[in-house]
């Protein structure tokens, strides 16, 4: 058998129909009919513009030239192109439609990953509450002033 080359790839030609799943360990060209899952989750799906698809399709990252109906979930991106068409809901973080482009649905780009912790960019400044107890006493300063703290201590006798 032999090694998987990053150029390889699956194609469905446009007279071939596939009725049921379809799973596999490369990526996937669409130029035909597919009507059941297409499930590639690790792997690039496109369906190319003759392609017309009536499933459910999982891909690391999922194109559209032809039509879709169904719902498209990608684990980096979904593109819809100027010629594609789609009926069915999108979810992925990263979510591409052109001008032109045929879309009904909705759309959920709701990052799987682990959140990463925020970082302020230099010059960033931070939201500072004005009132209540949130500051421990503090005051919040104002552009070009010091910063002024007040601490409250109770002392105990012995």
């Amino acid at each position: 058998m032999a090694a998987e080359r990053p150029g390889d790839r699956a194609i469905i030609g446009p007279s071939i129909t596939i009725k049921g799943d379809v799973t596999g360990e490369e990526d996937l060209v669409i130029q035909g009919r597919v009507e059941g899952k297409v499930d590639l989750t690790q792997h690039n799906v496109t369906v190319g513009t003759n392609g017309r698809v009536k499933a459910n399709v999982f891909g690391r990252s999922v194109t559209v030239e032809g039509e879709v109906e169904g719902d498209l979930h990608a684990e980096e991106h979904i593109a819809i192109r100027k010629s594609g068409k789609v009926h069915g809901n999108v979810s992925a973080p990263r979510v591409t439609i052109e001008d032109g482009a045929m879309f009904k649905g909705s759309i959920d780009m709701d990052r799987k990953a682990t959140p990463r912790p925020s970082i302020n960019p230099p010059g960033a400044s931070l939201a500072v509450p004005t009132s209540g107890t949130g500051l421990g006493g503090a005051t919040p300063a104002r552009s070009g002033e010091p910063k002024q703290t007040e601490q409250k201590h109770s002392e105990r006798s012995g």
